[in-house]
């Protein structure tokens, strides 16, 4: 009796097709038969997984929030009585992972971040698939302390995605800070925003 490994599902295989080609190719890239001809499938396979456009990249952002969500390491984000020092340092490590390891990644997720704004039935279902991060920030920033955690929140989540834009799409897409000066920038603004 022989044993099979289990490599990925077929729609994670798709789903990670179309993100390599948002990455790649940018949005009018990604086809329905582009992914079968890049993921080696047969024609067809990806329509018969996701018939339409819309279940396409509702696919592909599910998975985005998947793949994300370990790049963020949510599973290593400290307990609140740990400090603002300990945050930055959590929050630093995830956002200079997402700048180096996987900045095909970070620019998928702003290729469907931009078709959001123009179908707002991806809007809701992308909105949606990032609340957990959202929410689980905000309750790290409640515990530290936070007179406004909302506020706070998006402060934190535009300060990381505004570094991580320059630096993948932006003026500043040829350099990577060091994990050293993403640190420091965070903790100026958690320190800012909440006290040492």
């Amino acid at each position: 009796m022989s044993v099979r490994t289990a490599g990925p599902s077929r729609s994670d295989l798709v789903a990670d097709t179309a993100l390599a080609l948002l990455a790649e190719r940018g949005m009018r890239g990604l086809t329905h038969r582009a992914v079968d001809e890049a993921a080696g499938l047969p024609q067809g396979s990806t329509s018969n997984l996701a018939r339409t456009r819309q279940a396409l990249l509702e696919l592909t952002v599910r998975r985005l929030a998947d793949r994300e969500a370990r790049v963020l390491a949510l599973h290593e984000m400290p307990d609140p009585g740990a400090g603002t020092a300990s945050l930055a340092d959590a929050l630093a490590l995830a956002t200079h992972r997402a700048l180096t390891g996987h900045r095909a990644l970070t620019l998928a997720r702003y290729e469907l971040a931009l078709e959001a704004t123009r179908r707002p039935e991806l809007r809701a279902f992308f909105d949606a698939t990032g609340a957990r991060f959202r929410d689980q920030l905000a309750a790290l920033v409640s515990g530290l302390g936070s007179t406004d955690p909302a506020r706070h929140t998006l402060s934190l989540i535009a300060w990381g995605d505004g570094l991580m834009f320059s630096c993948v799409a932006g003026s500043f897409g040829a350099e990577v800070p060091s994990l050293e000066e993403v640190r420091a920038g965070l903790r100026e603004l958690l320190e800012g925003m909440l006290g040492g």
